[in-house]
């Protein structure tokens, strides 16, 4: 509970009561009626109330999240050179009176947005890139008084500190930032870079005036109607050209595809080719050696001709026509073994029958 207000607030009810009794004191002596008894309240309730008063007047309750600057008559300088810190504290009525600061973190928003910053309608940061571009900057400056300067911060600013230190010197910083790259960097390549030396640029500066700086918040960037359709036609140019270059490659691997299939095709046929000449070759010198074989048989065994033809014949074949122009080769079985036959007409060559 804050004892300095409520002590106000029974003050206040003091000085109420003083006027009631003085309103009723002039209404019974105008009745001519006796007004002693109230003349006494009267002077013992002003009497109060102007004691109270005094003792309202020098107490002053410091909330945690504030420090107070006593501007006193008393000293030489015009102010305590002590910061009144939090709690309940006693100054000389009449002759000190207290300036209360915050010292709680403060946000300042400066927004393209109509509602969004401190200042109503467009107050982002208008600036000019190295290359010419203007740009427009949205940022919010976060920051608290410091509490060991709150006297000196107090007598450069008092409580415009916000307006008329804060919000020039983050303004004019962003532009000098701003001013030493090119538009893309500003948007894309170097952002972080840029944030961070106005972060350090702007910590610098309101040091020197009593601020801490918590942190600075480069929230957007926004461009000029014709620089942002020009950055649309770029992007919108570089995906197409994307799109073809995708779109080329992709043609190279069905390219390259197509040649890795005809070369397996044709690897395939060199293979299968290659296959059916070593089966013929393998064939050919195997009906070679057999007919070699054949051969050598028939030079050790030249009976073994007439033997392999006579077994292909039938059994039941009774009767073999042979051209008359042609001499018999075959030994019949009725015949002497070196026998042979001829005949100029046509031949019926009985085929021997078994007697059973």
């Amino acid at each position: 509970m804050n004892v300095a207000i409520v002590l106000q607030g029974i003050v206040g009810i003091l000085w109420l009561a003083v006027v009631a009794l003085v309103a009723v004191a002039i209404v019974r002596a105008s009745r001519g009626k006796k007004v002693t008894t109230f003349t006494t309240a009267i002077l013992g309730t002003a009497i109060a109330a102007i004691l109270l008063t005094s003792i309202s007047a020098g107490l002053v309750f410091i909330q945690p999240e504030e420090r107070g600057v006593v501007i006193s008559a008393l000293q030489p300088k015009g102010y305590r050179e002590q910061v009144l810190e939090p709690g309940l504290r006693w100054v000389i009525p009449y002759f000190e009176s207290v300036v209360v600061y915050s010292i709680a973190r403060q946000t300042y928003t400066m927004s393209i947005a109509p509602l969004e910053g401190e200042v109503q309608g467009d107050d982002s940061v208008a600036a000019r890139t190295a290359d010419g571009q203007e740009v427009f900057l949205d940022a919010s400056v976060i920051f608290q008084a410091d509490p060991t300067q709150i006297i000196q911060l107090h007598i450069n600013w008092q409580k415009r500190y916000a307006q008329e230190l804060v919000r020039p010197l983050a303004r004019g910083i962003m532009r000098d930032a701003v001013a030493k790259y090119r538009v893309e960097e500003v948007y894309s390549t170097r952002r972080a870079e840029i944030t961070q030396e106005i972060t350090d640029r702007m910590r610098e500066k309101l040091a020197e005036n009593g601020i801490i700086l918590v942190d600075f918040v480069l929230r957007n960037i926004t461009f000029s109607e014709e620089y942002a359709k020009s950055v649309e036609q770029k992007q919108i140019a570089e995906q197409q050209a994307q799109q073809a270059r995708f779109v080329v490659e992709q043609k190279k691997q069905e390219a390259q595809q197509a040649i890795e299939t005809a070369r397996g095709q044709a690897e395939s046929a060199r293979i299968r080719a290659q296959g059916e000449a070593d089966a013929r070759i393998i064939q050919a010198k195997a009906e070679a050696e057999a007919l070699q074989l054949i051969a050598q048989a028939l030079r050790e065994n030249p009976d073994l001709l007439t033997y392999q033809y006579i077994t292909k014949l039938a059994p039941n074949i009774q009767v073999m026509l042979v051209p008359n122009n042609m001499p018999y080769l075959l030994p019949l079985p009725s015949m002497g073994p070196n026998s042979v036959i001829t005949s100029t007409l046509p031949t019926v060559i009985p085929t021997p029958t078994t007697t059973p």
